[in-house]
């Protein structure tokens, strides 16, 4: 794999986790709105968005 492949590919693995972290946010926010925060689904996305977020800050402290 050259360089510039590589690059490529981490620059689409940042454009999914971005992806995924918008739409985890998207569905918590549908949640909120129902009123249904103590439920597992609830939960699960919110580890799952914190997760992401670590993931989004690492990327970008590397400048991708």
């Amino acid at each position: 794999m050259t360089d510039e492949q590589r690059l490529a590919a981490y620059d689409e693995f940042a454009q999914g986790v971005r992806a995924e972290l918008a739409q985890v946010s998207e569905r918590m926010d549908d949640l909120r709105a129902q009123d249904k925060v103590k439920t597992a689904t609830y939960r699960q996305l919110f580890a799952a968005r914190i997760t992401l977020k670590d993931i989004d800050r690492r990327l970008t402290e590397r400048g991708l």
